[in-house]
């Protein structure tokens, strides 16, 4: 039987009142015809056997121990118990028992605790009452006072019996006028013993006991006792820890006595549980279950006081958002509220959702805006630890903060913007702050927690928020770090203040008065004179890959917020520039990011990466990596098979067409030759295809004169010239057999190169080495003819995507027989491309 949940230990308890282990096996409940009644059977899990039998006695007192245990008697001096794997089995067989019998599951015990058979039981202790007679409390008893308590540990009823006597007789405080006693008189032997005896009563796991013992009158004697483990050579000093080294600080006076008291006590009960106690064994973990729920309903209580007075915390958050406050009170205040939310989290939902709404009112986040700005590091970080808790909390209440925040505030001092600027920001060589911050932004920007109602999406606003207001700052370091051009810096510069120089310069002064003089060109993120395109910094490399990490996560959850960015900023060709970075986790983001959209298999997408010849970076970083079998190798093959298995058609033809030769010596995998034969077939099916169509209808449609094509191609030469910034970028050559096109293509490639050289004229001068690629134009940065390689053609591009090992790779795996060839490989697909990239080319212009 493979069920774990019934599987069980039966033990019997022998004469000698010790366990017998009499195997292992799986439980079941059913009827037996010869015991007239529900049964518990037991077979053994080696060869079947039947290891218990037992009717489900009516009157027989089944009890429930430590959740995986059921204990009962069968008759005299004839215990049986058994011991599940597993809760779940141990909750389901109780059910069965308590069904019979006609209880609650919710109890522990099916009969009265105290009866004629269970006292027989204990026969080495005789009683003449329902309760256990206690020794009287002087020295000369203390040995056989902890005997006794540790004795009835085994046993649940007998330690019921014990907490009773205990509590009816007030032993407990006679008990600790013996510890000073002792103490006084240096009587070490009786102060064992009185170790055993407080951890024991400890042990019984009773709350009216705890109350007693936690008490101020109470509380540091019994911390006594346990200073004095036998096992240690010397005493530990866990009083005077206590009472000497252990402050407690008021960041506002407590007026409330009874408040003062219990953050006294949890404390103290607190440290006896952590730090005195030792870690309970298997059989022990339980006995402290109602310590850990005493000190749980002491935190609710305390919580709920604070909360209650308004006057309190109105006055702490005045304080901690004055600026005369001092650096040292100001993170008394903030260490506190990282306590109080800490404490929230052990009140039911009802009662946490008013206690956060309770700090919303009185202004928890603009106060959190102010102090994660600040220089003190223990306050940031203590304050990310409270915005942490409010973003698990509610992301919609933290949402809506800052969508109210941005109507009135400058994007600079947005909380999202402060919360990504500390993230850029983080000193640690780790990036541990960075790493937490970057989880609660996503977080924030995740559509699985966003609200829906009938009057306003919830997703859709803070999208076009998040995208309008604070994308650009997420992305800054990104760009910077992935260009040269100068105008990149200044926007750095002007969205970012003097402090995150910190990046990459820990070391310098902060003290210049505006963000323009207060980073030179060296000191931006990533940058220096010698590697202005992949930063080599490991810090600066860290942070490109958590930015990528959350870029990689919008392409996931956006579509449309997302794709547009990247189409705007041409976002794809900058990422991209990190697979030259010599941090391969780096370089792997970057793909990963790639992978990503390619794996949306959207058609704007799939056109914007044939468009901007954007595989070459991912060859070269493949061919540059060489015979090494290694992650990256092993992802960027993912990728292409990816692309093979999926079928997608428009990405497989660029890449047979502009790179097999570089790729058909890799034979190590079948990826892609693959991807050669998906390609041929398809251009094999296209010619079938048109084959199949009249002799005249193949002419017409596919023959058009040069005119006609000289004022397509000039129409959208034009276009490109209306649209201010746009430059025209030169696609990448296809290498195909020149009879596939119509017989005068001579005469108009001859025509277009006269027209073109009369538009260069005219274009706008480029100052800049990047290329931008608008949405509107389907993401296209070639305008419908493929001249030579991009970075053959386009010198300055080169700082965009490439390096000088790239025009290598563009001239091995391009045609070189002097003249340009056309877009598409099939003639029925040359019509199909004109159809999809002229008509969106050409429609926003009449929208506009």
């Amino acid at each position: 039987m493979s069920d774990t949940r019934r599987r069980v230990k039966v033990y019997t308890l022998n004469e000698d009142r010790q366990w017998d282990d009499r195997g292992t096996g799986h439980v079941s409940s059913t009827y037996v015809e010869e015991l007239k009644g529900m049964s518990l059977l037991v077979r053994a899990e080696s060869d079947g056997s039947l290891l218990l039998e037992s009717k489900i006695n009516p009157n027989t007192a089944y009890q429930k121990q430590q959740d995986t245990l059921i204990v009962w008697s069968e008759a005299e001096n004839y215990d049986l118990a058994l011991s599940f794997q597993e809760k779940a089995g141990c909750d389901e067989i109780w059910e069965k028992i308590c069904q019979v019998q006609g209880k609650d599951p919710s109890v522990e015990v099916t009969q009265d605790l105290i009866d004629e058979s269970e006292e027989e039981r204990f026969e080495e202790m005789p009683e003449t009452s329902h309760l256990i007679d206690l020794p009287t409390c002087e020295l000369n008893k203390l040995e056989e006072i902890a005997d006794l308590v540790t004795s009835v540990l085994s046993s649940p009823i007998r330690r019921e019996k014990l907490a009773l006597a205990l509590e009816n007789e007030g032993y407990i405080k006679k008990l600790l006028q013996l510890f000073q006693a002792c103490e006084n008189l240096e009587n070490t032997e009786g102060l064992h013993h009185l170790y055993e005896i407080i951890r024991g009563i400890l042990f019984l796991n009773k709350a009216t006991l705890f109350e007693v013992m936690f008490s101020d009158e109470c509380i540091m004697d019994v911390v006594g006792c346990l200073e004095y483990d036998p096992a240690l050579a010397q005493p530990k000093r866990h009083r005077e820890f206590l009472t000497k080294t252990a402050k407690f600080k008021e960041v506002i006076p407590i007026t409330d006595s009874e408040l003062r008291q219990k953050i006294h006590q949890t404390y103290r009960v607190q440290y006896i549980q952590d730090i005195i106690l030792p870690t309970p064994s298997v059989f022990e973990e339980n006995f402290l279950s109602t310590l850990t729920s005493f000190i749980f309903f002491n935190k609710v209580e305390i919580v709920s006081m604070l909360q209650e007075d308004e006057k309190f915390l109105s006055e702490v958050f005045a304080q901690l958002t004055d600026e005369a406050t001092d650096d040292d009170k100001r993170r008394e205040l903030v260490n506190f509220f990282k306590e109080f939310c800490a404490f929230s989290q052990t009140l039911q939902p009802q009662n946490r959702d008013a206690f956060f709404k309770t700090l919303a009112k009185l202004g928890i986040l603009p106060a959190l805006e102010i102090v994660m700005g600040m220089d003190d590091l223990q306050v940031r970080s203590a304050a990310t630890d409270i915005f942490s808790y409010l973003v698990e909390f509610s992301p919609s209440m933290v949402r809506e903060f800052v969508m109210q925040e941005a109507q009135q505030s400058d994007d600079d001092i947005l909380l999202i913007n402060v919360v990504i600027e500390q993230m850029i920001c983080d000193t640690d060589p780790e990036l541990g702050g960075a790493v937490q911050l970057m989880g609660l932004l996503r977080t924030l920007i995740d559509p699985e927690n966003m609200l829906a109602t009938t009057n306003k999406t919830e997703k859709s606003e803070f999208l076009n928020f998040f995208y309008n207001h604070c994308m650009h700052v997420l992305t800054a370091p990104l760009l910077t770090n992935t260009s040269e051009d100068k105008c990149e810096k200044d926007f750095f510069l002007k969205h970012y203040r003097y402090s995150w120089s910190f990046v990459c310069t820990p070391s310098h002064s902060h003290s210049h008065s505006t963000p323009s003089s207060s980073i030179s060109q060296d000191n931006i993120v990533g940058s220096n004179k010698n590697n202005t395109i992949c930063p080599d910094n490991y810090q600066t490399a860290q942070l490109l890959a958590l930015i990528l990490e959350l870029l990689t996560f919008c392409v996931e959850h956006h579509t449309y917020h997302i794709k547009n960015y990247i189409m705007n900023k041409d976002l794809l060709r900058r990422v991209l520039v990190l697979m030259n970075s010599k941090h391969t986790f780096l370089a792997l983001c970057a793909l990963r990011f790639m992978r990503r959209i390619i794996g949306l298999k959207d058609e704007f997408y799939n056109r914007y990466i044939t468009k901007g010849n954007l595989f070459e970076p991912v060859i070269n970083a493949l061919l540059d990596n060489g015979t090494r079998y290694n992650l990256l190798n092993s992802a960027v093959i993912e990728l292409f098979e990816f692309i093979r298995v999926e079928d997608i058609k428009s990405l497989t033809a660029h890449i047979v067409e502009n790179f097999y030769k570089a790729l058909e010596s890799i034979e190590y995998v079948q990826t892609f030759k693959g991807l050669k034969t998906k390609y041929e077939q398809e251009k094999d099916r296209q010619n079938q295809k048109l084959n199949s169509v009249p002799s005249i209808l193949r002419s017409n449609r596919f023959r058009r004169d040069a005119k006609a094509l000289e004022e397509d191609e000039e129409m959208w030469f034009n276009e490109d010239e209306e649209e201010e910034g746009k430059v025209i970028v030169a696609p990448v050559e296809k290498s195909k057999p020149e009879d596939d096109f119509p017989d005068n293509y001579e005469k108009f490639m001859e025509t277009k190169k006269a027209k073109e050289s009369e538009d260069k004229e005219n274009l706008p001068k480029r100052t800049s080495g990047g290329f931008k690629f608008t949405f509107s134009h389907s993401a296209s940065a070639a305008n419908g003819t493929n001249s030579k390689s991009v970075v053959a053609q386009t010198t300055p591009a080169t700082s965009n995507g490439s390096s000088s090992k790239t025009t290598n790779l563009a001239t091995s795996v391009t045609a070189t027989k002097g003249s340009l060839v056309g877009l598409v490989d099939y003639p029925d697909d040359e019509e199909e491309d004109e159809e999809e990239e002229t008509s969106p080319r050409k429609r926003p212009r009449l929208g506009s």
